[in-house]
């Protein structure tokens, strides 16, 4: 199984004005480490990042902004995956 892991940014101060406070976006790590993020406030997008440190170091705010893991999500290996670990 691999893991996906869920969380959101918690916005305690928005420096700009812009997103305002609270939840301000949620996503996924995926298993190789990239973030997937989707904005929840008006001005909306989606958006892919190297890895969770990238959110953090330009949406952190100097620490106003955090993000906030849950817990993991199994997701079943897809049927090539499954193909390749009977081979084996």
């Amino acid at each position: 199984m691999h893991k996906l892991r869920p969380f959101y940014l918690l916005r305690e101060d928005d420096q700009s004005g812009v997103s305002g406070t609270g939840i301000v976006a949620t996503g996924f790590i995926l298993p190789s480490g990239t973030a997937i993020m989707e904005w929840t406030t008006f001005h909306s997008s989606i958006a892919q990042y190297k890895n969770i440190e990238d959110i953090t170091n330009i949406h952190g705010h100097g620490g106003k902004t955090k993000v906030m893991l849950l817990d993991e999500i199994s997701v079943p290996p897809t049927e090539k995956k499954k193909k390749k670990l009977k081979n084996e």
